[in-house]
C-alpha cells in the first residue's frame, strides 16, 4: 500500500502530460485554431517543443528567470512568482500556469502571440518555424 501512494505521489509532482491529440482537441475548444494566424498545428508543436506536452514542466533559465507551464511562460514578462521581478503582461501568478487545467496558459499565450507573435517562443523558432507542423494533429479529430 505505501508503495502505491509512493508511486500516485510521483505521477502527481511530475504534472499531467497530455497526448498530442488531446491538446489540440483542447486548444481546438479555447479558439486557437487560426488564432493570430497560428495554425492548430503550431499551437501543438509549440506546446511539444516547449514543454513535451507537461502542464508542470519549469525551466530555469541562464538570466535567472523561469518558464512555466506547458508553453513555457516566462516570469520576467509574463507571470510573478514573488521572487522574481516581473513585468506580468498577463496579469497571473506562475503557480496558476502549473495547473492540469491549462485555461490560465491559453490566455496568456493569446497575450503573447498578440503582442509579439508565435516567434516570441524560441522553441517554436528551432522546431516548429519552416516546418511540416501538420504531423502534430495527424489523425487527431479535430
Amino acid at each position: 500500500m505505501k508503495i502505491l501512494v509512493l508511486l500516485l505521489l510521483v505521477g502527481v509532482a511530475k504534472g499531467m502530460y497530455y497526448t498530442n491529440c488531446e491538446l489540440a482537441s483542447v486548444l481546438q475548444e479555447a479558439g486557437m485554431d487560426g488564432y493570430a494566424g497560428v495554425s492548430l498545428a503550431n499551437w501543438v508543436c509549440l506546446a511539444y517543443a516547449e514543454s513535451s506536452y507537461n502542464t508542470q514542466a519549469i525551466d530555469y533559465d541562464s538570466d535567472g528567470s523561469t518558464d512555466y507551464g506547458i508553453f513555457q511562460i516566462n516570469d520576467r514578462w509574463w507571470c510573478t512568482n514573488g521572487q522574481f521581478p516581473s513585468y506580468d503582461g498577463c496579469g497571473i501568478s506562475c503557480s496558476e500556469l502549473l495547473t492540469n487545467n491549462i485555461s490560465a496558459d491559453i490566455a496568456c499565450a493569446k497575450i503573447i502571440v498578440d503582442q509579439q507573435g508565435i516567434s516570441a517562443w524560441y522553441g517554436w523558432q528551432d522546431k516548429c518555424e519552416g516546418q511540416d507542423v501538420s504531423q502534430y494533429i495527424a489523425g487527431c479529430d479535430v
